[in-house]
């Protein structure tokens, strides 16, 4: 593992369509208010439109456009695919293969440019990116203390027990999570967040409700982030 800094962090989710960019997001404008400089990177994106000439992945986007810092596209995502699917196809079909010591290279040129660097997964924490290869494989790659964002709905108990097993298993930190309601229908939500605090063994970092408008600026004001800048 490389030697950590204090402001890195791998934040990967319960599932996949969770709100992991959001998250992201908001902390990068987190750690921006209190005077870091900082950088998103997404190593594998999977689904990109074609724009001005330009491949484009809303994710990769909007990790851009929170961040603090200008970097290159080809080091925020190393890895841009143009078709929404499992990476691990995609990659194949379009004749790519992933390299985890191609993203940590990514990822060490980011930390010359910027005090934090938000690394986003792709999908949950233990998605395919080759044969031989996972995201789990490449946080520990990283050997970043990982911050987990649990959906909340329905399942979201047993799905946050499996990750946080699953992190603990690869020798990481749980540096802590986040609750973003994805179904502000789900039943008991206030019952089911007590179950998730009683059995996880880091701090919850903030709750954020189902927001009208999704935005960065909105999902950071729900954040606490005295756990894991003191």
């Amino acid at each position: 593992m490389m030697l950590q800094r204090p402001h890195d962090y791998f934040v990967t989710g319960t599932d996949t369509e969770i709100g992991k960019t959001l998250v992201s997001s908001a902390l990068l404008l987190a750690l921006a208010q209190q005077g870091f400089s900082t950088l998103g990177m997404k190593p594998v994106a999977a689904g990109a439109d074609l724009i001005d000439g330009v491949w484009h992945n809303e994710d990769v986007d909007a990790l851009m456009a929170a961040a603090s810092v200008r970097a290159a596209p080809e080091l925020v995502a190393p890895y841009l695919m143009q078709t929404p699917a499992a990476p691990h196809i995609v990659a194949e079909l379009e004749n790519l293969q992933i390299s985890g010591a191609h993203i940590q290279t990514c990822y060490q040129a980011l930390t010359q440019q910027a005090d934090a660097v938000i690394v986003e997964g792709v999908g949950g924490f233990c998605v395919p990116l080759n044969a031989d290869i996972d995201t789990a494989d490449m946080a520990q790659t990283l050997g970043l203390p990982v911050i987990l964002v649990v959906g909340m709905r329905l399942g979201c108990i047993n799905h946050a027990l499996l990750t946080v097993q699953a992190i603990a298993a690869r020798g990481l930190k749980l540096a802590g999570w986040v609750a973003n309601t994805v179904d502000d229908t789900m039943l008991y939500p206030d019952q089911n967040l007590a179950a998730l605090r009683a059995r996880i063994d880091a701090p919850l970092l903030g709750q954020i409700p189902r927001l009208a408008t999704p935005t960065a600026q909105a999902a950071a004001g729900f954040l606490n982030l005295e756990f894991l800048t003191h």
